[in-house]
């Protein structure tokens, strides 16, 4: 194989339509763009949502609820999966900056513990919130918790 050798793959290389080159090239006359109206007219853009006249579709739609904007989205982790992730990763203690190095929560992330499931190792939890029945079951497993 030499240089001069080369090239493309077949099939892989197209021709580019050259549109309104006269009616040899077979995209003259209307540039494949139809017969008159607004699309075929020079600046034509397409807004987006328009349905032609028609009621669009986010307004004809009713709106439901609202969103608040005082809302917390924590991120969450039940005390029954603690024991997995504390094994896997080797966490000496549950803190943002332990979470946040092995890639469990973004560096904005606001970290709540749950209470579903058993906890029995001992650690020390330093999050942003806890449920009762969490801070019940990591205390009588031995364990501490400090808010941030």
């Amino acid at each position: 194989m030499q240089l001069h050798n080369l090239k493309p793959a077949e099939g892989s290389v197209h021709k580019r339509k050259r549109i309104g080159r006269g009616e040899g090239s077979g995209h003259g006359g209307t540039a494949t763009k139809g017969n008159k109206g607004q699309q075929a007219r020079t600046g034509y853009q397409r807004k987006n949502g328009h349905e032609g006249g028609q009621m669009p579709i986010q307004r004809r739609m009713p709106k439901r609820g609202f969103k608040s904007l005082n809302r917390v989205d924590y991120k969450v982790f039940n005390i029954g999966k603690l024991d997995f992730l504390i094994d896997k990763y080797e966490i000496k203690e549950f803190s943002l900056d332990n979470l946040y190095i092995n890639g469990l929560i973004s560096r904005t992330d606001v970290v709540k513990i749950l209470g579903n499931g058993e906890m029995k190792t001992k650690m020390v939890f330093k999050v942003n919130a806890v449920s009762e029945k969490a801070k019940q079951a990591i205390e009588a497993a031995g364990g501490s918790i400090e808010l941030i």
